[in-house]
């Protein structure tokens, strides 16, 4: 079986990362993985000619290429021209060789990782050369909150409830997402099959790691609620900077720890400032010893409006962390409604006086755990949930 994924993530290219690793391992599953990568002005257009078969990196049997969109509008036929040139190439049955009463061929796969653009062009690539579609969703795109958040969400939102019909497998990384798409189509006809698997947390690793950073030795006397993840919208953090104004009045040694970086970091700031809460509101760069945060820290908040999954969540679940959420992606730990920072505040009193206990709160979330086990079986699942999609 050989694989065709069209991917948004650049970090692919980083040799080492692990995203990379992952991409090789999904390699080992299959003859060839073929990895094409939306990306605009970007250094990595430097030496590439843009031909549609050109192999810009290959590692093994894994190849990837990038689009080098001139700009983010040509990215459809972009991918769609290397995307043809590359299935061109790959030695695909014929309907005839087959055996398909639809003549569909039966030895390669178009995974997308969304309903959007990718899932466009991975359905055009589907009718043009006869094969099966995989569509990933990795965002609750059915939230009402997604759509709220730009004209292009809206777009997107009516493309992938229209998209999803059109696949022939559908992986999602929550029951909620697939609870939400089943709501939406319920008759059992209307969707092929529904996968949920999320992306692998290595939770004896976190388990397993050495504390390099101690926040209670780095903040002492603080009670270190940590929020770890890029500055976006749809985190909106701005929810818990207003939580945190409630906050200090009672218990001025709580301190908002924020690990990460991202387009509104500089909103976050001035809200920051102008609530003067320097003191108990810290943004920390992006750390690689995310574990020694989980294992040192009292409280890990999220306070998305919308999440498709939420690793970090699983992560200070396994650091033995609780955790105090809004009702987004798996929802575990303390739970609050979304955007209602009032609710939240409250929570948080709770929580920092000891009313709500962590073992409380644990006892809710660790039963999440026992979805992880092995690597081996999460590779397993990805491939079984790609051979799904042979009708």
């Amino acid at each position: 079986m050989k694989i065709l994924m069209l991917s948004t993530d650049e970090n692919i290219f980083i040799e080492g990362s692990e995203v990379w690793r992952r991409m090789i391992e999904y390699g080992s599953l299959v003859e060839e993985l073929h990895i094409i990568i939306k990306n605009q002005n970007s250094p990595l257009r430097q030496g590439f000619a843009g031909q549609a078969n050109l192999k810009t990196q290959n590692f093994g049997n894994v190849f990837v290429y990038p689009t080098n969109s001139y700009w983010s509008f040509f990215y459809l036929w972009d991918a769609y021209r290397i995307s043809s040139g590359i299935l061109r190439n790959l030695k695909l049955e014929t309907p005839q060789e087959s055996k398909h009463p639809a003549g569909q061929v039966r030895n390669c796969v178009i995974t997308t990782q969304n309903p959007f653009e990718t899932g466009l062009v991975g359905y055009l690539l589907k009718r043009k050369f006869r094969l099966p579609l995989q569509v990933q969703i990795h965002t609750d795109f059915l939230s009402p909150y997604f759509g709220q958040e730009s004209w292009k969400n809206k777009m997107r939102v009516i493309l992938g409830q229209w998209l999803v019909k059109k696949a022939d497998g559908l992986r999602v990384v929550s029951e909620r997402i697939k609870n939400s798409l089943l709501s939406l189509y319920p008759k059992p006809y209307t969707l092929n099959p529904v996968t949920v698997l999320p992306i692998f947390v290595d939770i004896e690793k976190i388990r397993n790691a050495s504390i390099k950073t101690d926040l209670r030795y780095k903040y002492p006397d603080r009670f270190i609620i940590l929020m770890a993840s890029r500055l976006t919208k749809e985190k909106n953090i701005g929810l818990a900077v207003a939580a945190m104004e409630e906050i200090v009045k009672v218990y001025p040694q709580a301190l908002l720890l924020i690990v990460g970086s991202g387009p509104e970091q500089k909103n976050l700031k001035s809200q920051i400032s102008n609530l003067k809460l320097q003191n108990n509101i810290i943004i920390e760069n992006w750390s690689d010893d995310l574990a020694s945060y989980y294992k040192t820290a009292d409280l890990f908040l999220l306070t998305s409006n919308y999440e498709g999954h939420g690793r970090p969540v699983v992560a200070a679940t396994t650091a033995d962390l609780p955790v105090l959420m809004t009702d987004v992606g798996i929802a575990i730990g303390s739970v609050v409604p979304v955007g209602d920072y009032k609710v939240l505040a409250d929570k948080l009193g709770s929580i920092i006086s000891g009313k709500l206990t962590e073992e409380e709160i644990l006892e809710k979330q660790k039963k999440v755990l026992n979805f992880y086990r092995s690597y081996n079986d999460f590779l397993d699942q990805i491939k079984r949930s790609w051979e799904n999609c042979f009708s």
